[in-house]
């Protein structure tokens, strides 16, 4: 009889899966082009956009503004697709992110700019998590290694296309293209969700709202990134300014916690830190974030500024960074799905990544381009072996009706990291440009044409060598010693996910609706649901022996709920 119920539901899986994952997983590919298009296609424009709008002092916040807003979203995101479903959660998402885009499209200063990038942020923060909470709805754990792995080749191939298109949209048709670009896009990527997306429908009445922790979260999360982008520069650190916003900070993360133990639906339940892996893998994406952004943030400035190429080129320099991730993030995604084990990936991940900021702070103006190349290929080896595995392992910890809340958690930390590692190296790097240049240029320069706050690499070029040497020599000082403030942070990360637990990685998946591409008469959900009884009580009668949910041993017997530590 079990066998019987057992081919019936692996029949269902299978044809479901045939009808509908390709679909599904061709909609998610459209939307993560657009949202990592995004966040780097701004990456070789920016130089000059600052300089045409007059605002190199507030360059920073053209990035910091989409990842504030984003990260403020993705725990919002990620409880309410876990209570509504993700499908018109999906669509808004998409939504807004283009009006976000034609805000920043037509912004004639500064402020505009950062205004659309904070609501782009505001529906781009939807657009990662609710794919990588997706696919967690159609494709169980062991198999999804394969697919994550893709999903991060996209963002390494889209992550080549951004830096290209913004150079080439900088250099031929104008910058703004950047983000008008993402109407189109958009527009697809909502109908490929409008026809594809066929997800597990809500059966759960009228989910009630954790609207106070929302609210705290996106205070603390806000308090935290001023304090970064402003302290030692804007104000200094002891300023009643910077004091006032880490008492804020710490004020709004200690009510988060008090009202999320008593909040009846959470949007960052604390039980999921009870999870080892959790924990240990949020904290190591918490520094990654830290070093990738703060370290590819300002990376095609520095190309520009340092080497004297232009946009389109400094695009094609980060060519190879992007290349390694690619491959690396697919075979390592396929090796998993292949043997089951990940463990030791994003150990040597974040240990190569280590390697990176060390080279990376030994550049100099005279440096070959091959050999900067070079480091930064080896950047993108250790981001492809561990980036799209450290998200796996925590899916792979949580049932499917509460992975959305546990991937968001988890994305929600590496983008602070991110937040935090663009502002702390965007606020060094443009306090020591200041101090540098301030200290090097001698007197009469900005009556020669050298307005250090409207610098563009164009016009560095037109400037005498004597200037120009001290302007680049300036860029390159300012920026090299910083990635090695990074270096510790790398070397905790790998020491703290070798105390990771790697769990056999599920073979099905339990919810309890079944998904409305799935079509099936009611002998065959009989038979589903007296499978699921079963599989409970089987779970039940084990007692103080093997823990429920893992394998004992083979790795191809199927585990039905992936349970906690």
């Amino acid at each position: 009889m079990t066998d019987t119920i057992s081919a019936t539901r692996s029949r269902v899986s299978a044809s479901g899966s045939k009808r509908s994952i390709l679909l599904v997983f061709a909609g998610l590919m459209v939307t993560m082009l657009l949202a990592s298009l995004d966040q780097t296609i701004f990456s070789t424009a920016l130089p000059t956009i600052v300089g045409e709008l007059h605002g190199v002092d507030q360059m920073l916040w053209v990035t910091t503004a989409y990842i504030l807003a984003s990260t403020i979203m993705l725990p919002v995101y990620g409880k309410l697709g876990d209570l509504i479903g993700r499908k018109g959660l999906f669509i808004a998402a998409i939504s807004i992110f283009i009006l976000g885009s034609i805000v920043g499209g037509f912004a004639d200063d500064m402020t505009w700019l950062i205004i659309g990038r904070a609501v782009q942020g505001l529906g781009g923060g939807g657009l990662m998590i609710l794919s990588q909470a997706i696919i967690a709805d159609v494709v169980p754990a062991r198999e999804r290694g394969r697919y994550m792995g893709i999903m991060g080749g996209v963002f390494a191939l889209s992550s080549v296309a951004g830096p290209l298109l913004g150079g080439w949209f900088t250099d031929v048709i104008g910058w703004r293209w950047g983000l008008w670009m993402n109407i189109p896009l958009g527009i697809l990527a909502i109908a490929s969700a409008m026809f594809f997306l066929h997800l597990p429908k809500n059966t759960a009445g009228r989910p009630r709202l954790d609207v106070a922790g929302m609210g705290l979260l996106a205070a603390a999360t806000t308090f935290v990134v001023l304090i970064t982008t402003w302290g030692g520069n804007t104000y200094d650190w002891d300023s009643p300014v910077i004091l006032a916003l880490i008492a804020g900070a710490i004020a709004a993360a200690v009510a988060f916690v008090f009202v999320e133990r008593r909040a009846v639906e959470p949007v960052m339940p604390l039980k999921l830190f009870k999870d080892r892996n959790f924990t240990l893998t949020t904290i190591a994406g918490l520094f990654i974030g830290v070093a990738m952004f703060g370290a590819i943030a300002y990376l095609p400035t520095y190309l520009q500024m340092v080497t004297g190429v232009d946009a389109t080129q400094a695009g094609l320099l980060m060519i190879p960074m992007m290349a390694a991730l690619l491959v690396v993030s697919i075979v390592t995604g396929q090796l998993v799905s292949k043997t089951g084990r990940y463990k030791w990936l994003p150990i040597a991940g974040t240990a190569i990544v280590a390697v990176a900021l060390l080279l990376l702070s030994t550049m100099t103006p005279t440096m070959p381009i091959w050999l900067l190349c070079t480091f930064l290929a080896v950047m993108g080896v250790g981001l492809g072996a561990s980036m799209q595995i450290l998200v796996l392992i925590v899916q792979n910890s949580f049932s499917v009706k509460e992975v959305g809340t546990a991937t968001a958690s988890n994305n929600y930390f590496r983008q602070v990291g991110a937040s935090i590692g663009t502002a702390i190296v965007g606020s060094l790097f443009v306090a020591r440009l200041t101090d540098l240049l301030a200290q090097r240029m001698p007197a009469g320069a900005t009556t020669a044409g050298a307005d250090t706050n409207s610098l563009t690499p164009e016009a560095v070029k037109q400037l005498p060598s004597a200037i120009r040497d001290i302007i680049v020599g300036a860029y390159n000082d300012a920026l090299t010693p910083v990635f090695l403030y990074m270096l510790p942070l790398m070397i905790v990360a790998a020491v703290l996910l070798c105390f990771i637990k790697e769990k056999p990685l599920a073979t099905t998946i339990e919810r309890d609706v079944l998904p409305e591409s799935l079509e099936i008469d009611g002998s065959d959900a009989l038979a589903l649901e007296l499978e699921r009884l079963a599989a409970a009580g089987a779970a039940a009668s084990a007692g103080d022996g093997d823990e429920p949910g893992h394998d004992s041993g083979d790795d191809h017997e199927r585990r039905l709920v992936p349970s906690n530590e």
